[in-house]
């Protein structure tokens, strides 16, 4: 079995670095999103507990995707005549 050592941050190379701050950077651009929308969304357009989708949201990625995609209640859209 062969084990990886981690790198530390200058062993990454320039690309890698830019990568790993654009990924921290949609991450909590995410987080941010998400939290807004939660409160300022009323509790009874969220599916659960406000609480549990704060919990959830702190989960890398996954999280404020699963909100965006599950947590919020769609609205009915209004007609345009």
């Amino acid at each position: 079995m062969h084990h990886h050592k981690k790198k530390t941050w200058k062993e990454l190379s320039p690309m890698a670095r830019f990568g790993t701050v654009m990924a921290a950077a949609v991450q909590l651009s995410l987080l941010i999103a998400a939290q807004r929308d939660i409160s300022r969304r009323p509790a009874e357009q969220i599916r659960g507990s406000k609480a549990l989708w704060r919990m959830v949201t702190l989960i890398n990625f996954i999280g404020p995707g699963s909100y965006f995609a599950f947590g919020r209640k769609n609205l009915p859209v209004g007609r345009v005549s």
